[in-house]
């Protein structure tokens, strides 16, 4: 019983600073992540790699079903050899990618955030061209989730400020 006790109150006492702080969670009711939810209408996909970054920010924020919000953003990345084999070639390959992205307001078209990201990803070539292509492309899919999830983050961020 004593044990218990220490660990109810060593809980509260880690809960109080956040509750000084007016800490409220971004899915909450009204919280940030609410606000956004179903309300961002992503600019439409041209490529491959724009798809899965438009299908990441529904994930996160949900499908627009009345948007209040437009999201327009130009996706950039590279690629450089990270490991090389002898007589082979590279080896690993890293994937870059750099997302600037602007929030507005759709009926007041004023910019509500904006900002630029960057992460990478990596991925191995193999033997065969078919399996290294596709590998290549799977690391183009996680890393547009990857930027989707940081611009998604970034966005409750600037709505709850």
């Amino acid at each position: 019983m004593l044990l218990y006790d220490r660990r109810s109150l060593i809980l509260a006492l880690a809960v109080l600073p956040l509750a000084a702080c007016g800490f409220t969670p971004a899915y909450a009711p009204g919280g940030a992540g609410q606000a956004l939810r179903g309300r961002v209408r992503a600019a439409e996909p041209s490529t491959s790699q724009e798809f899965d970054f438009v299908a990441g920010i529904e994930e996160r924020l949900g499908r627009p079903a009345a948007p209040a919000y437009q999201l327009a953003y130009t996706i950039a990345t590279s690629e450089r050899g990270a490991a090389r084999g002898a007589g082979l070639g590279a080896t690993r390959i890293t994937l870059f990618g750099t997302v600037r992205y602007t929030l507005t307001d759709a009926a007041t078209r004023e910019t509500v955030t904006d900002g630029s990201l960057r992460n990478f990803t990596n991925y191995s070539t193999t033997d065969t061209q078919l399996a290294s292509r596709r590998a290549a492309e799977d690391a183009g899919a996680r890393l547009m989730r990857i930027l989707a999830d940081q611009v998604a983050s970034r966005l409750i961020a600037a709505m709850a400020e």
